[in-house]
């Protein structure tokens, strides 16, 4: 009967998805970005004004490879410099065979005359280039050290810091804070409180501006937290070597900072009373008004529910509220922070959500009251990209103004500090990437969707109108060769109300008449909304589709840049994962496409998506069939601190335990299949592993795959080749080809 079984499900599955799997739909799988890439003339990395100037560059592509911009507000564009010359002299220097079309080069930074250029190639060196001579010159090298994922600490300093004057510096000797006189070397000590366990440090020191006084941070050292590494097998030795690397971890106790106030001038030490900071998170770098008649921080409470700029007086050290913002959820310490104060102090333009939405205000400085709101409305602001104190204006990009419209896609607007004159400066149904001039008085726009190719122009802020149009790809000829962008899909959400975004990728070999297997790819995490929204010839998940695949992704509630409500969702609940939002996606697909085949439903996902794909077997395990769960953070108690103190919340309660993967691996059903680096410090791998024990425990079935010498991502062709392989054999009923007796498609062979 078995038997029998077996052979029916093979010609069911035969019948559903013939000829899916094989070895030519993975040489297409690899391929798609070189295929495309030749039409992609025209694209553009992200604009970048040069100083304060009125000149930008960015990158773009050519027909084999790309190359270096550089153009003014006339709208003229010539290339940077001479990329053959350049890689002629930057490969003698570095011994590196390097080609012009394809240089590597990151971190650039042009001088403000464009007659040189630093940059960042290959493994964290930096170079400098004199684009007269073409000579090259080694600046350093990034020290090559095992990453670190820290809490919020201050930053650890000994000094000198020089005074304003250049005469005197203050610097750190047994945990006190010195001056001395750089003339006469005199030195005298400031204080005397110092210790191991209640340090000073000038990490954070600020001199105020005129001198006479210094603002300081003394800390209380938290817990120190090491998690330790095997490397199996080095590049430099045959023997394994230990890692560590520090990782403060949700509930561990954390450094403890305290402003201090010097009066130079009368050898005085204030004490600055700290019931507004007294269980800090995090706080910012002190900062002076212009005037030395206070300074500033901002402080960010332990919990994520309270958030203050904090405003000393230098005459007497009292602290006060500038501004308080208070979430009875959390505030949204990643994206969703914008303090900016104008007319040294006088007002504040902030950021918040108060009103469900996120939107700015102007305060004012003295009492520390809203002065008037700035935007209001059922939308949302994005980011601040600059603020006219002159013109009292701001330049911002928002989403979610246009019904029926996508409500992700950015547009560039600007608005009155009283909230008066907002006026949009983009059009059109598309996604906006902008970067605004120095002096505001112009603005470059990448205009793009997923199913439509970017144009990039140059245009005024004074009324958005083109100068000109930088960068256009020739849309025609890519689809004209057979390239089709994927489909935007919206469905209800668990409110039965709320629009669900989403989009989907059919492979290239589409037959209608076909049912297609669908993987759904998964990042939920609350920091963000993840489902792309712009232009991408070749995108990963289209890779995936040619396979046999129907792929899909969607933002569920939960994830960020709607209505407060619409985020709230993952508060202390993360493993919600907005997955009552995706079944229903999912549903409304199929309902509405006979060729997708919900009951035949995977999903993979990495990080936290790795935690997602997992959850979706262990929660939802009679909808979803298959899952590939790479690097993931499957107990939030086991995660860094930033991340899941802010979404799951302090102290670590009971909602920890709820939301976690391994608490839960008894739950277990379908396929799956895990994969972790063992290197890995962003997420610490013994996460993976305490699932891998709970699941054996349980006496499940599944996959792993453990990864020498692997970080947290950038697994490369392998692991995309293992994922691959497990969707294939266990979505589509296809053996996949046997790789060790053909050569894999993109391997390299002598």
């Amino acid at each position: 009967m078995a038997k029998l079984r077996s052979g029916l499900c093979g010609l069911l599955l035969a019948a559903v998805g013939a000829a899916q799997g094989t070895l030519a739909d993975y040489e297409r799988s690899v391929r798609l970005a070189e295929k495309w890439r030749p039409y992609t003339a025209g694209m553009t990395g992200a604009v970048r004004w040069i100083g304060e100037t009125g000149r930008f560059w960015y990158q773009r592509n050519t027909s084999d490879g790309h190359e270096f911009v550089v153009g003014d507000t006339t709208g003229e564009t010539r290339a940077a410099f001479d990329h053959e010359r350049l890689a002629k002299a930057l490969g003698e220097a570095s011994g590196r065979s390097l080609k012009a079309a394809r240089l590597a080069l990151t971190e650039v930074e042009f001088s403000a005359r464009e007659n040189s250029v630093e940059f960042t190639l290959g493994e964290g060196v930096r170079w400098k280039a004199d684009l007269g001579t073409y000579t090259v010159k080694r600046l350093w090298q990034r020290e090559a050290r095992f990453g670190a994922i820290t809490g919020p600490r201050v930053a650890e300093g000994t000094g000198p810091v020089e005074s304003p004057d250049g005469g005197r510096e203050a610097f750190v000797r047994n945990y006190n804070v010195w001056l001395r006189e750089k003339a006469s070397k005199k030195e005298w000590a400031l204080s005397s409180d110092g210790s191991e366990g209640n340090y000073y440090t000038l990490g954070g020191a600020v001199w105020s501006p005129d001198g006479k006084k210094m603002a300081v941070y003394r800390v209380r050292p938290g817990q120190r937290r090491r998690i330790l590494y095997i490397e199996s097998s080095p590049a430099d030795q045959v023997q394994p070597r230990t890692r560590e690397t520090a990782y403060v971890k949700p509930g561990d106790a954390l450094d403890i900072p305290r402003p201090v106030l010097f009066d130079v001038v009368a050898g005085r030490q204030v004490e600055v009373e700290a019931t507004l900071f007294a269980n800090p998170y995090a706080m910012s770098r002190i900062r002076w008004y212009k005037d030395s008649r206070a300074f500033t921080f901002e402080y960010n409470q332990r919990g994520h529910q309270v958030y203050r700029v904090v405003e000393v007086d230098a005459a007497t050290g009292q602290a006060r509220a500038v501004v308080e913002e208070r979430s009875g959820t959390f505030f949204c310490y990643y994206s969703k922070l914008y303090a900016k104060d104008v007319d040294d102090g006088r007002e504040w333009i902030w950021m918040s959500e108060r009103d469900g939405w996120n939107h700015l205000y102007l305060y004012d400085g003295a009492p520390g009251k809203v002065k008037n709101r700035i935007t209001q409305g059922e939308w949302v602001v994005r980011t601040v990209l600059g603020v006219d104190e002159k013109r009292r204006q701001i330049y911002f990009t928002a989403s979610g103004m246009d019904a029926g419209k996508d409500p992700y896609f950015r547009h560039l607007f600007r608005v009155g500090f009283d909230g008066g004159g907002l006026r949009r400066l983009t059009e059109g149904d598309a996604d906006h990437n902008v970067s605004l001039s120095p002096d505001f008085e112009y603005f470059t726009a990448e205009r793009s969707r997923v199913d439509m190719a970017p144009v990039l122009e140059l245009r005024r802020t004074r009324d958005g109108s083109v100068v000109k149009t930088l960068e256009k790809v020739d849309e025609g000829a890519l689809r004209s060769a057979g390239w089709r962008g994927p489909e935007v899909l919206t469905a209800k959400g668990r409110d039965g109300k709320t629009d669900i975004w989403g989009v989907l990728y059919r492979p290239s070999q589409f037959e209608a008449g076909k049912k297609y297997p669908v993987l759904e790819y998964i990042y939920a995490g609350p920091h963000d909304s993840f489902v792309p929204k712009t232009f991408a010839a070749a995108h990963p998940m289209q890779a995936v589709a040619e396979l046999g695949f129907i792929v899909v992704q969607m933002d569920g509630m939960g994830t960020s840049n709607r209505s407060k409500a619409f985020h709230d969702v993952c508060w202390k609940n993360i493993g919600d994962a907005g997955f009552a939002d995706r079944i229903l996606w999912h549903k409304a697909a199929a309902a509405k496409y006979a060729w997708y085949d919900a009951e035949r439903l995977g999903i993979y996902g990495h990080s936290a998506g790795g935690q997602n794909s997992l959850g979706a077997l262990l929660r939802h395990g009679d909808f979803y069939k298959a899952a590939a769960s790479s690097a993931g953070c499957h107990d939030n108690r086991m995660d860094k601190i930033s991340w899941n103190e802010q979404w799951m919340g302090w102290p670590v309660g009971a909602e920890y335990a709820a939301s976690s993967n391994v608490e839960m691996a008894d739950k277990l059903k379908g396929k799956l299949l895990l994969a972790v680096g063992e290197l890995d410090t962003n997420v610490d791998p013994a996460s993976t592993m305490q699932v891998v024990n709970a699941l054996i425990r349980a006496g499940k079935t599944f996959d792993l795959l453990f990864l020498p010498g692997a970080g947290h991502g950038g697994w490369g062709d392998y692991w995309d080749r293992k994922r691959a392989d497990f969707f294939v054999e266990h979505l589509l009923g296809v053996k996949p080809p046997d790789w060790n007796a053909v050569t894999p498609p993109g391997v390299k062979t002598e």
